[in-house]
């Protein structure tokens, strides 16, 4: 046993020597690659003699340690001086070691005068002997340091440790005793910063490694003249030590560089001086700094490289100016324009090199380069493509393929791009499994997924049933669960096996909701829209339904959904942090039509009342032949279940070509939510209203019998189901419903009729950000007995919201002998639009339409062949004065004396 715990030891110890030679291996190699910058610094330290006068150099000479230990470590006689030598000699000491066979020479020097003798002979300034010690795990180092002259005094030195892997620290402070004993260190009075004018004193402190109150040190200060130097801000830095009253003052005096009075660019003209200048981190008023200047011409060659021109030079000066001034001059010589003239791919079989580049946004010089951007070469951008290309390859069943770094080449004025391919083989769909927490029959999990159903391996398959699995498991809960995909290659049979390997982990629940940055909107009303309840179930779906729900209500300007861990590793924290935006809205539009001519509306209305939710609006809207005001107020959540409940108040006054129609009346509303996104509604509308002839010889005769006043009352009832991601310029989703109104019969009044309406849209994402629309509407009315169908309830089309280019309630039957539009019983509707962007970032969108439409009367069937038509264009930004349109409608089956076509609008504003 002893001899293995001194064999332990032995390995520690040599252990502990060979990580002190691999640090100084390493700094070494550190030095070695700042020597350009070292020599410059020495010059200037060999200027200060303070610190590097040879008289202040002193030499030791260090015999053989004696050793005391129960284990045969002899070895240390020699090891411990070599390793006292490293740290003397960082101390600023000369150490020597003398030779077994000078000391074989000298014989017996144990005694003070001959160590005397023996230093004098060396040339050493002192000689120092000393003592290992070991007791159990305990050490101890006994050093005397002797000095050559009998007229100084002797040192003695004494530290002690526990365990030999800290020898290495007590001997560091060995050395650190022994040279402040030797040097005779005095401690640092004050430092003194001198010659500064707007580099702070504090400033060049901080970086100091002396201290006030500390022992001084040549090699310190040796280091922070370094380190000074190093801030870039100085031409000349000198350092003095002097004796003061208590120990030493240091004073460093430093010569500060000029100031930039003027950055001045030459020879430019792809970029302007601004566009230059805007990218600089250098600006006038601030020290002259040669590393951030070297920086900024790496900066200016990095614009030119980004715009084409790879064979930029950029070169500096400086021009000295009265007052320590000093003018930056970059001067630029740009070169031509360097694009790329080929991309070459080596190592594809299976798709040629243009099918590969029709893949990449990166593209070689074209005839119309000098127009578009084609041959520019943006190293992000290719980036992106070799990524694109490797994608490719493994969502085709080239599983093994790899795209090399691609290798770019200048010569003259063009760049050769070469990329390399490994396609390996191309494999098919072995056996796809299930192992794991299966949470549902195997069977099932696999119905889910789509990569079973692909005949080529496919990458970006599996990545989306990844992500359907992990949808599964956290609608029951699993919010943690792990999805990997085990690929198992057969190159004899080219298939791949896939196994999804899934780990469930335990069932969360949310233990808290947390909502921030709501202000002004009650918590309540934002709990609601969530689905998700605290102490219940993790459900990542309904999660992602309440998430939509918050957006739909349009009350936030951005809505960020996060989760952290809870008070365990089942129990999970919601954080709902919300911006809120204005929700109140004034909003004013206008228009043209036969009948009102020139028309204005203006609205003042409040969607989040109180922070409740509760919608309030008034609106007005003035013709030159209609008159309107209308007040309306809305309650979401009736005794907060999904139960709205509203009234609408109004008061309208309309002049007809032959007749003028006064009307006031109201509304009660009700609706039911039953989905996320179906609703039910029933309302009671009750009006009373006065119909006055202007002309009776000219009326049609449905317009004379409509004559006098009356009484409307009826019950309508819509079911809608609206799943658009939002309401103005929405991009997915769809809005369909249907509506029958009753009037007259049981609900009384002079009006008797019912009328049916049927509508749906669906918007879908296309290319490029795209977005597609298709829209149709049909409707229905007949009288009932007891009453009378009046003229205004029937269909009328035309305008911005039915068919665009034709005026409003333009399309329509007519009286055969007066003219007047007495619309139909019956119509039918349609309407397509593509919407692209055109400012992405500022939401401005832009519109191609077709729209067609007709209302028949009464002894007319539905014939597609009578719809009139018409195409337009148009914008539409949700600006900051609200939701603007902008829209122009030609039409295509003009008839004779008809206009082609007109322009319409509506704008609003927040507050």
């Amino acid at each position: 046993m002893e001899i293995e715990d001194r064999r332990f030891n032995e390995i520690a110890i040599i252990q502990l020597f060979n990580r002190q030679s691999s640090i100084e291996n390493r700094q070494l190699s550190i030095r070695s690659r700042m020597v350009k910058r070292i020599i410059g610094i020495l010059l200037l330290i060999l200027g200060s003699p303070c610190l590097l006068s040879a008289k202040e150099i002193v030499h030791v000479a260090i015999l053989p340690f004696e050793v005391h230990a129960p284990e045969q470590i002899d070895f240390f006689r020699n090891k411990l001086p070599e390793l006292l030598e490293k740290q003397l000699s960082k101390e600023g000491i000369s150490v020597t070691l003398p030779s077994p066979e000078t000391l074989a020479e000298e014989g017996d020097i144990s005694g003070d005068n001959q160590l005397r003798s023996f230093g004098e002979k060396l040339g050493a300034d002192f000689v120092i002997t000393g003592s290992f010690n070991r007791i159990g795990s305990r050490f101890s180092l006994d050093i005397k340091a002797i000095p050559s002259s009998a007229m100084r005094l002797s040192h003695h030195f004494y530290v002690e440790g526990e365990g030999l892997e800290n020898l290495l620290d007590r001997v560091q402070e060995l050395a650190k005793q022994i040279s402040n004993k030797i040097f005779e260190r005095k401690k640092i009075v004050r430092i003194t910063i001198v010659g500064n004018k707007r580099i702070e004193s504090e400033a060049i402190k901080r970086l100091l490694k002396a201290k006030e109150g500390e022992l001084f040190s040549k090699k310190e200060l040796s280091d922070d003249l370094k380190r000074v130097y190093n801030m870039g801000y100085f031409d000349d830095i000198r350092v003095e030590a002097t004796d003061v009253p208590g120990g030493k003052e240091v004073i460093f005096t430093v010569k500060e560089k000029p100031t930039i009075s003027d950055i001045s660019i030459k020879g430019n003209i792809v970029l302007t001086d601004d566009k230059i200048k805007e990218a600089l981190d250098i600006k006038t008023g601030s020290i002259l700094n040669i590393h951030k200047v070297y920086n900024n011409v790496e900066m200016i060659e990095g614009l030119y490289k980004e715009k084409g021109y790879h064979n930029v030079r950029v070169t500096f000066k400086t021009e000295s100016l009265k007052g320590d001034r000093a003018k930056l001059v970059f001067a630029i010589e740009e070169g031509k324009k360097v694009l790329i003239k080929e991309i070459i791919f080596e190592g594809n079989d299976a798709y040629s090199s243009d099918h590969l580049q029709g893949l990449m946004k990166t593209s070689e010089k074209g005839f119309f380069s000098w127009l578009t951007s084609s041959g520019e070469l943006n190293q992000e951008v290719l980036d992106q493509d070799i990524t694109k290309i490797a994608a490719y390859y493994h969502n085709n069943g080239y599983i093994q393929a790899k795209v090399a770094e691609p290798h770019i080449t200048f010569e003259d004025e063009y760049i050769y791009i070469t990329i390399k391919i490994e396609e390996g083989l191309k494999f098919g769909i072995g056996k796809v499994s299930m192992e794991g927490d299966l949470i549902k029959p195997e069977d099932e999990l696999l119905s889910l997924i789509k990569i079973n159903k692909e005949k080529i391996y496919n990458r970006e398959v599996i990545r989306k049933d990844i992500l359907t699995l992990l949808d599964v498991y956290s609608d029951a809960g699993y919010a943690y669960a792990d999805v990997v995909p085990r690929v198992n290659e057969d190159p004899v049979r080219q298939k791949v096996d896939i196994a999804y390997a899934i780990t469930q982990g335990k069932p969360v629940y949310f233990e808290k909701i947390i909502i921030t940055g709501n202000t002004k909107t009650r918590d309540k009303v934002i709990r609601r829209e969530l689905k998700v309840y605290e102490q219940e179930l993790f459900s990542g779906k309904r999660l992602k339904q309440g998430s939509r729900n918050l957006y739909r209500l349009d009350y936030f300007e951005d809505i960020k959904v996060n989760t952290s861990r809870g008070s365990s590793d089942d129990k999970m924290n919601l954080h709902i942090d919300v911006k809120e935006k204005p929700t109140g809205a004034f909003s004013f539009g206008g228009g043209y039509s036969s009948v009102d001519h020139a028309f204005l509306m203006t609205s003042i209305s409040q969607r989040n009342l109180f922070g409740r939710g509760q919608t309030l609006m008034l609106k007005a809207s003035t013709g030159k032949r209609t008159t309107l005001f209308n007040l309306g107020f809305t309650e979401p959540w009736l005794f907060d279940i999904p139960l709205s409940a509203g009234f609408d108040l109004y008061n309208q006054e309309r002049d007809y070509d032959t007749y003028d129609k006064k009307s006031t009346g109201g509304r009660l509303r009700f609706g039911y939510r039953i989905t996320d996104y179906t609703r039910t509604s029933l309302y009671y509308g009750y009006e009373e209203t006065n119909i006055e002839i202007e002309d009776e010889a000219e009326a049609a005769q449905e317009i004379k019998d409509m004559e006098g006043e009356f009484i409307s009352s009826s019950v309508t009832g819509i079911v809608r189901r609206d799943s658009r991601d939002r309401v103005f310029n929405p991009t997915e989703g769809s809005d369909n419903s249907l509506s029958v109104e009753w009037a007259g019969g049981p609900f009384g009044g002079d009006i008797a009729f019912t009328k049916y309406v049927a509508e749906s849209g669906w918007y879908f994402p296309l290319f490029w950000r795209t977005v597609g629309m298709l829209h149709g509407k049909a409707g229905f009315v007949t009288e009932n007995r007891g009453g009378m169908l009046p003229v205004y309830e029937r269909f009328f089309l035309g305008g911005m919201n039915s068919v665009r280019g034709f005026d409003w309630r333009d399309i329509g039957p007519e009286d055969p002998e007066t003219g007047d539009k007495i619309g139909g019983d019956k119509m039918i509707q349609f309407n397509a639009e593509f919407l692209f962007p055109l400012i992405k970032d500022a939401g401005l969108m832009g519109l191609l339409f077709y729209d067609a439409g007709q209302a028949y009367n009464d002894d007319e069937n539905f014939d597609l062949r009578e719809v009139r038509e018409s195409i337009g264009y148009g914008i539409r930004w949700y600006s900051p004065l609200g939701p603007m349109r902008l829209e122009y409608g030609y039409i295509l089956d003009r008839e004779p004396d008809e206009h082609k076509g007109r322009w319409e609008f509506a704008i609003g504003t927040l507050f």
